[in-house]
């Protein structure tokens, strides 16, 4: 792969199939300038210069609108934490690898110790603060509040106000732990990431629990503030029509991985954006038992696919769902760029288009691994 750029900030995508809104694929080359798509010319007519996507496919750039996959970065091994810095900039490494030019971070700000800390989130958050400039891709924040966390309201009040605005969602894990709906591994699982034994992690989730009544009063204050600052609400694993009813009426329009049937139906009726794992697609089935993501995808349930906990997924969800004809290319690439663009307010990516970010994917036919990734016009990723 050959790359010429032209002079300044300029350069041309030349000899691919792009992916063009309500055209789908059709021979074009790109002309970008200054990050962002100047120029669409039909045809092939540029012989020469810029970066030969011959053979390729020409396709927005993914936007994940769920991933936490870094934290694995972070605690490669329970109650084994890796320096931010390290951690942070390998995961940028992955998500430029496989096409994610814009990452949301499912940061968790939870009553917990440990990797889910309060602490922890600030300090991750100021970590990426720091890296910006050193980063790859555009790293965002998906705060992830838990509702029995009442003393960290504050502090996720302050993230309302950053520039980029965050997503917040509601994520309620305390409930299902005292009700002792959790399974025994999940238990364990959340006391190594917190840092303790079971024990102790056991007798701190019932101190927590003492506080349940002042949850509901809680969850309505930061909604509304939320919706204030133009903050994009989500709920996380809606158990019932009813609970994804609740959060509706409160602004959260985005229903995350509801937990059934019913109350997926319920969110998709409603015109809720649906969002749903790729690693269920990858995977043919949910890692814990949950909905099957393809089956709603072909009864037009799913809106979003997000990495969830591993970032490949994305694309390679894209591309099985056109193999197993469940779904075309063309439409399966909007799960994982337009929607989710559209669901956070993102009005300047998601699709190939004159005057949006130069966010893109080339991708050679019949593969699975990007020769060439560009975010706001700039290589981040070439494999050869």
């Amino acid at each position: 792969m050959t790359i010429t750029v032209p002079g300044g900030d300029e350069t041309l995508v030349r000899g691919g199939l792009c992916l063009l809104p309500g055209e789908g694929l059709v021979p074009a080359d790109l002309h970008l300038s200054g990050g962002f798509i100047a120029d669409i010319r039909r045809g092939h007519t540029l012989k020469s210069g810029g970066l030969d996507a011959a053979s390729c496919l020409v396709l927005p750039g993914i936007v994940d609108i769920h991933g936490d996959a870094f934290e694995r970065q972070i605690m490669p091994r329970p109650k084994t934490m890796f320096p931010l810095d390290l951690a942070l900039i390998e995961t940028d490494r992955q998500l430029a690898a496989n096409g994610i030019t814009t990452a949301y971070h499912g940061v968790t700000v939870s009553w917990e110790p440990g990797l889910r800390s309060l602490e922890q989130a600030l300090r991750i958050i100021d970590a990426l603060d720091r890296l910006e400039s050193a980063l790859l891709c555009d790293h965002r924040l998906h705060i992830r509040w838990e509702t029995f966390a009442l003393d960290e309201m504050g502090a996720v009040e302050a993230l309302f106000d950053r520039p980029r605005k965050p997503l917040l969602a509601f994520n309620d894990h305390t409930a299902p732990s005292i009700k002792g709906t959790r399974t025994d591994s999940k238990i364990k699982s959340a006391a190594e990431r917190a840092m303790l034994d079971t024990d102790d992690y056991m007798k701190l989730l019932h101190r927590v629990a003492d506080r349940a009544s002042d949850v509901p009063a809680a969850i309505s204050h930061l909604a509304e503030l939320a919706c204030e600052k133009g903050v994009k609400l989500l709920s996380h694993d809606d158990r019932t029509v009813a609970e994804r009813e609740s959060f509706r009426a409160l602004g959260a329009k985005i229903a995350e991985f509801p937990m059934n049937i019913e109350t997926l139906e319920a969110a998709a009726s409603s015109r809720d954006v649906v969002v749903l794992g790729a690693p269920n697609v990858v995977r043919g089935g949910s890692h814990n038992g949950a909905i099957g993501a393809e089956h709603a995808i072909r009864n037009e349930l799913c809106h979003v696919l997000a990495s969830d906990y591993y970032y490949p997924a994305p694309l390679r969800a894209a591309l099985d769902l056109d193999e197993r004809n469940s779904l075309p290319l063309e439409r399966a690439w909007t799960l994982i760029s337009e929607n989710p663009s559209v669901a956070c307010g993102l009005s300047d990516r998601g699709q190939i288009e004159i005057g949006l970010r130069a966010d893109l994917l080339i991708l050679p036919e019949l593969s699975s691994r990007p020769s060439a990734v560009l975010a706001g016009g700039r290589l981040i990723y070439r494999s050869c």
